[in-house]
């Protein structure tokens, strides 16, 4: 089954002790697949990766975010562990350290989704992220 909903993500980027929050609210598709839910949507100028399509899958333990098209991406999110993943930008691709604090699905009870995780560049640390989405 898939659904048209309006997704409501919130990026809040915690870095040098200074917070840097985003919102974005825009259509996207929702459907189960197995045991995972999966939203995808075409990001904007407003992302900064206009021309690319983002898609998250989660179970609720793990997750993964794909982004394809002018950058392309994939980040591995699992609760407790750490794992290196590529990540494009207009600028190049970097491979990053990605570090999963938490994962919350509760997507089937009330539309949320929550993920909390920690940013690396060779071991060293960039920022502290988390993602609040919310469908409708």
């Amino acid at each position: 089954m898939k659904d048209n909903v309006m997704l409501s993500l919130t990026s809040i980027q915690w870095q040098n002790g200074e917070k840097n929050e985003t919102e974005l609210l825009t259509r996207a598709t929702h459907k189960k697949s197995g045991k995972f839910d999966v939203i995808s949507y075409q990001d904007t100028a407003a992302t900064g990766f206009e021309g690319s399509v983002t898609t998250i899958k989660t179970d609720g333990g793990k997750a993964y975010i794909t982004r394809e098209g002018t950058a392309n991406s994939a980040l591995s999110l699992e609760v407790g562990r750490k794992h290196f993943c590529q990540y494009g930008t207009p600028y190049g691709n970097l491979q990053i350290g990605v570090y999963t604090h938490a994962i919350r699905n509760t997507l089937a009870e009330d539309g949320k989704l929550y993920m909390k995780y920690t940013l690396d560049l060779n071991s060293a640390y960039l920022s502290d992220n988390e993602i609040i989405m919310k469908i409708n």
